[in-house]
């Protein structure tokens, strides 16, 4: 009987490492993606307060009218470009989450079925077909995990490939 409770706690161990690292790796992108957006709103508020000097200076309407556009155009390339940074920080973080994730689902599979499997020996009943049955539906489970993961991944790259179309 110890045998099996250490065998759990040794799941549980990895299980609770495995959250660890996908909490750190939430807050470490958290950290990014807030000093991007904090970088981003403080160049567009000193350029806004250089604009405003910039238009106050100006006489003619058709001058004035120029430079709102130049300031426009520049503010909206600003925005695009932290817009696509804090998508490919999203694709970065998606792939690491999604290998974590397939690497959790594989071994804890494994470990978890083989866990199972010294449970079932030391009982009068040994089912096969059901250890076969439950390795299966493991297996399946993260085949599709990893289907979903490469199809959310190439929305997010054209997604992002699609922006930087939009840019040229």
């Amino acid at each position: 009987m110890a045998g099996k409770q250490e065998q759990m706690n040794e799941l549980q161990k990895k299980n609770l490492e495995a959250a660890m690292r996908l909490a750190q790796l939430s807050i470490e992108n958290s950290q990014r993606i807030m000093e991007i957006q904090v970088s981003t709103a403080k160049t567009l508020f000193e350029e806004g307060v250089q604009n405003a000097k910039a238009l106050s200076a100006v006489k003619d309407p058709r001058d004035m009218m120029n430079l709102r556009t130049q300031f426009a155009q520049s503010t909206t390339e600003k925005m695009l470009a932290c817009a696509r940074e804090i998508a490919e920080i999203t694709t970065r973080t998606q792939a690491e989450v999604g290998k974590l994730v397939g690497e959790q689902l594989t071994t804890g599979g494994h470990d978890i079925f083989e866990a199972m499997q010294k449970m079932f020996k030391g009982m009068p009943i040994t089912d096969q077909n059901a250890l076969g049955a439950m390795q299966s539906a493991m297996d399946t489970t993260r085949a599709a995990f990893e289907q979903m993961t490469r199809a959310s991944t190439e929305a997010f790259q054209a997604f992002t490939q699609q922006g930087a179309k939009g840019r040229r």
